[in-house]
C-alpha cells in the first residue's frame, strides 16, 4: 500500500494581491499524474486546502474537480483534515456524499472520536488513521472563569494531548490485526522552522507542542501548518510535508515536498520525500538599484512558462526613486511584486504604512497593533498579556 501525505495547498492564495491560481492548477494536475504513475492507494490531506474560509466558486471548482478526477484513479481513499485557514462548514458539508466515494472528511473536532478515526484495506494490507484536525480551543477546552492565562495554556495543551491520545486508543480498539497507525494533525510543533506565511494559530505558547508529546503507538504522524516540509524534533515519523507550492517569498530558498509512505508486510516500511516541481521561478535580488537592474537578465522563466515574480532589496543608505529600477524592468518577461529598501527604519507609522501598501489586505494585523502601541508609548515587553489578549480575539474573529 502507498500512501500520500500533503497538506497547506491554501488554494485560492494570493501573493502580493497577484493571483496564484495557475500554478496551483499545474500543481493539481501534476499530484493526479504522480499518483497515476505511482499508484499511490491512498491520500491524506492535512489542513488548509483553501486560503481562506470563505473560498471563492473557483477554489471550490478547483477542489472537487481534482477529488472527482482521483476516482479514476488507484486511489481508493482520501482523508482530509481541516486547517486554521479552512471553514469547517465548507468542508463539512458535502461530506456525506464524499463519504459515498471513499473520501473521509474530519472538518474539525468531532464530539465521538469514533468519527475521526479510520480503517483503511487495500490489497490485504491494512492501515489505521486518526484523522485529527486543526483543534480549537472552544472545540477542546471548557473554559472556566477566572483562571489564570498559565492556567489557560496548561489546560489548552493538555486537553490537545488528551485529544491525540483518545485517537490512539480508539485505533488500538479497532486495530485487531496490528496495522500500522497513523495520525493526521494541524498544528505547530515545537522546534519546526516558519516562514513568512504561516499565520500563528495559538495564543502566545498555546498548544505548542513537541514530537515526543504525541501518543508513542502512533508509527506516523502527518502534520500540516508548517510551509517547509521537516522532521520534527529528530524523530523520522514526526513530519510536516511543507505546502506544496510557494506561497511567500521567504520560502524560495528551499524545495517543495510531498512524502509518500509504503506499507509491506503489516509494517512501514520506507518514507519518501517527493519533490514537488517549481511551477513559477520567484526571485529575491539584492543591491544598489545599478546592481540589481544588472541581474534582470539572469530573471528567466522555467519549462513551466509562467512569469517570473520579484522582490527586490536596495542597499541604498537613502530613499530612492524606483522610477529607473521600474523602466529597466519593462522590457524583460518578469514582474516585480515588491520593493524594499534594507536598510530602511524598522518602525513606521500606520500612516506611512498606509501610504507605501497597495491594499489593507496586505496589512497584517498584529503589525498594525505593534505599530499603534508603539506610537502611544505602550511597552508590549512588559505587558505581553495584552499582545496574548489581542492574539485571542484575532483568532476569535477568524474563527467565525
Amino acid at each position: 500500500m502507498k500512501i500520500l501525505h500533503t497538506a497547506d495547498w491554501h488554494l485560492g492564495h494570493r501573493l502580493h494581491e497577484q493571483s496564484q491560481i495557475k500554478e496551483q492548477t499545474l500543481f493539481l494536475s501534476w499530484i493526479e499524474n504522480y499518483i497515476i504513475n505511482e499508484k499511490i492507494d491512498v491520500l491524506l490531506i492535512s489542513g488548509d486546502v483553501f486560503d481562506t474560509n470563505a473560498p471563492s466558486n473557483q477554489s471550490l471548482e478547483m477542489y472537487y474537480n481534482f477529488l472527482i478526477t482521483l476516482k479514476n484513479t488507484a486511489c481508493q481513499s482520501i482523508i482530509i483534515t481541516g486547517g486554521n485557514h479552512d471553514s469547517p462548514g465548507t468542508l463539512n458539508a458535502p461530506r456525506h456524499i464524499l463519504n459515498a466515494l471513499s473520501i473521509k472528511v474530519v472538518g474539525k473536532a468531532t464530539e465521538n472520536i469514533q468519527d475521526e478515526v479510520f480503517e483503511i484495506t487495500i490489497n490485504g494490507e491494512k492501515v489505521v488513521v486518526g484523522a485529527v484536525p486543526y483543534l480549537r480551543d472552544g472545540d477542546i477546552r471548557k473554559a472556566v472563569a477566572g483562571e489564570s492565562f498559565e492556567e489557560l495554556t496548561d489546560k489548552y495543551k493538555q486537553a490537545l494531548i488528551n485529544h491525540y491520545e483518545e485517537s490512539a486508543e480508539q485505533c488500538r480498539l479497532i486495530n485487531a490485526t496490528n496495522a500500522p497507525v497513523i495520525a493526521m494533525g494541524h498544528l505547530f510543533a515545537t522546534g519546526g522552522s516558519v516562514s513568512e506565511s504561516e499565520q500563528n494559530i495559538y495564543v502566545g505558547n498555546l498548544g505548542h507542542i513537541g514530537a515526543e508529546d504525541f501518543p508513542n503507538s502512533f508509527d506516523y504522524i502527518a502534520l500540516g501548518h508548517l510551509h517547509r516540509a521537516q522532521v520534527i524534533g529528530g524523530n523520522q515519523k514526526v513530519r510536516y510535508s511543507g505546502s506544496p507550492t510557494i506561497l511567500s517569498f521567504s520560502e524560495i530558498n528551499y524545495d517543495k515536498k510531498v512524502i509518500v509512505l509504503t506499507i509491506e508486510d503489516n509494517k512501514i516500511s520506507t518514507i519518501t520525500d517527493v519533490l514537488v516541481p517549481r511551477f513559477r521561478n520567484f526571485y529575491k535580488i539584492e543591491g544598489t538599484v545599478q546592481e540589481c537592474i544588472e541581474q534582470f537578465p539572469d530573471l528567466i522563466s522555467n519549462e513551466y512558462d509562467l512569469k517570473p515574480w520579484v522582490e527586490i532589496v536596495l542597499t541604498e543608505e537613502h530613499t530612492v526613486n524606483t522610477d529607473e529600477l521600474k523602466a529597466a524592468a519593462e522590457p524583460f518577461p518578469f514582474e516585480i511584486l515588491k520593493i524594499a529598501l534594507k536598510n530602511q527604519r524598522r518602525l513606521r507609522g500606520i500612516e506611512e504604512l498606509l501610504e507605501e501598501t497597495k491594499s489593507i489586505k496586505e496589512l497584517e494585523p498584529n503589525e498594525v497593533f505593534k505599530l499603534k502601541c508603539k506610537e502611544i508609548g505602550y511597552n508590549l515587553d512588559e505587558n505581553p498579556a495584552i499582545e496574548d489578549a489581542f492574539n485571542e480575539i484575532l483568532q476569535a474573529v477568524k474563527n467565525q
